[in-house]
């Protein structure tokens, strides 16, 4: 669609003012080809938008975030009972703020430095105007008093940035990636400018305990605060309060989707094109450098060319979502996966029997739940991972106590999934014990590692996560 081009939209017009705004990278929205042949909107899948909708929905509130694609320009409309906010993106500025700061200097020095983060100034200096392309959208948008709660790392410069345009607005702020250590943070040019961007924010919210002691030492080493527990007290009075929260999945409705008859026949039908083996072993993972797949193939193929896995008797279906496809390194890292699967298929292979099974595609949440359900044992072994959902989508969705979950003990998950079987991921042959291990335990261990987990998940789900940080955001003392 060329510049100045709009898609037919829920109700067009500006959204009224609003008492409650979101602010994330993306719209909770996509496009999609009405029947007449018009573009519209529809809600778009993922845990954030289901967690959040419904609140902006009760409120009247809004959302900001880009529409997805460059060049373009979107007029704001409502739809589906809330306002929608576009902020406009230029292709330049998609290269530089996006797959730039955000995506080759942030993402790989947030994740522990898995690949070398890359810092360039004109990039930094895209990102803060973007920051403040969003920061004055959601200034013009909010109503006195509003809450404004703003999403992730593409957006860390909004919380000061806003706050200096409306002192009145209460601002929450999560991150839904690790917080690195400061030996690592220090590396940032700009830390300086990083720290105070959320130091904006009223609470700072992250997925584990241990980012959010990161921060507060950086609050106290960068910013020379003083500082006390989960709180750090700013030279204008305020206090910031830093603390954890783990984001989790919509339990309930995952599990109700597996328990589908489509989802039970596509469960069905897996095993059968995988050739009804004794155990399927499942791993579903954006192709990201952080997820550890090289270690975990290189695992599994030791583990079939020994023997010590049957090929004739298991498979190892891999899922690669593919992403930010137009990076090189994602695509040095889909050329590497896709030359280790067929290296080891030809070394342990058998006629009609393909003991990797890798598959390199999207599919939609009913396919996922399917898959989910057909599995043995699900395998997530990232490198380093905030959080990691698809650990509990397996625990919701397995409906089944003879299932198993082998989790990298890298992963946010890991501290609130403690019966999975634990792996560091950079031991190959401690992980492949543990693979061994997990396939081969009793059905009593089994059931109860998965109850103790299911627990855990349903008790902890998607409304639970948003309804504590919005409750501590909403105690927060309106700004003098």
């Amino acid at each position: 669609m060329s510049a100045g081009a709009r898609p037919a939209a829920g109700t067009p017009g500006s959204p009224r003012s609003a008492d409650f705004v979101v602010v994330a990278n993306r719209l909770p929205v996509d496009r999609k080809k009405n029947k007449d042949g018009s573009q519209g909107w529809k809600t778009s899948p993922g845990g954030l938008v289901t967690a959040l909708k419904p609140v902006v929905q009760a409120h009247g509130g809004a959302w900001i975030g880009w529409g997805g694609s460059a060049d373009e320009h979107i007029d704001p409309f409502t739809f589906d009972g809330h306002g929608v906010v576009p902020v406009d993106l230029s292709s330049d500025e998609v290269a530089e703020y996006y797959e730039g700061m955000s995506n080759t200097t942030f993402w790989p020095l947030y994740h522990d430095c898995v690949e070398h983060p890359e810092y360039h100034r004109e990039w930094w200096e895209t990102y803060l105007e973007i920051n403040e392309r969003f920061a004055r959208a959601a200034a013009e948008i909010a109503s006195p008093g509003a809450t404004v709660w703003v999403q992730d790392y593409q957006l860390q410069n909004v919380p000061a940035l806003l706050r200096s345009m409306r002192p009145d607005l209460k601002i929450g702020f999560f991150l839904h990636i690790p917080f690195p250590p400061i030996e690592l943070f220090m590396q940032l040019p700009w830390r300086f400018q990083v720290i105070d961007g959320l130091l904006g924010a009223d609470i700072v919210g992250f997925q584990e305990p241990g980012s959010a002691h990161n921060f507060v030492r950086l609050g106290r080493r960068l910013g020379g605060l003083r500082t006390y527990r989960d709180k750090l007290f700013t030279t204008d009075g305020r206090t910031v309060t830093a603390k954890a929260y783990p984001i989790s999945i919509d339990s309930q409705e995952l599990l109700d989707l597996s328990r589908t008859p489509e989802a039970r026949e596509i469960a069905r039908q897996l095993r059968d094109d995988l050739g009804n083996p004794e155990r399927i072993f499942l791993g579903v993972d954006r192709l990201d450098y952080t997820k550890g797949l090289r270690h975990r193939v290189q695992a599994f193929g030791e583990l079939f060319t020994s023997g010590q896995l049957d090929p004739l008797n298991n498979v190892y279906l891999q899922v690669a979502t593919p992403t930010r496809e137009g990076v090189r390194r994602y695509q040095i890292l889909h050329r590497d996966i896709d030359e280790m699967v067929g290296r080891i298929n030809s070394q342990s292979g058998r006629i009609g029997r393909t003991p990797i099974q890798y598959r390199y595609s999207s599919y939609p949440k009913l396919a996922l739940a399917a898959m989910y359900r057909a599995a043995d044992v699900m395998v997530v072994s990232p490198l380093r991972d905030g959080m990691n959902l698809v650990a509990k989508e397996y625990v919701a969705a397995h409906d089944s106590d003879d299932g198993a979950l082998v989790l990298s003990e890298f992963a946010g998950a890991a501290l609130e999934l403690t019966q999975a079987y634990m792996v560091n991921p950079y031991d190959v042959n401690g992980m492949k014990n543990q693979i061994l291990r997990a396939a081969g335990d009793s059905h009593a261990n089994h059931a109860r590692r998965m109850r103790a987990m299911r627990k855990q998940v349903f008790k902890h789900d998607i409304e639970a996560w948003a309804g504590s940080f919005l409750s501590d955001l909403g105690s927060v003392p309106d700004p003098q």
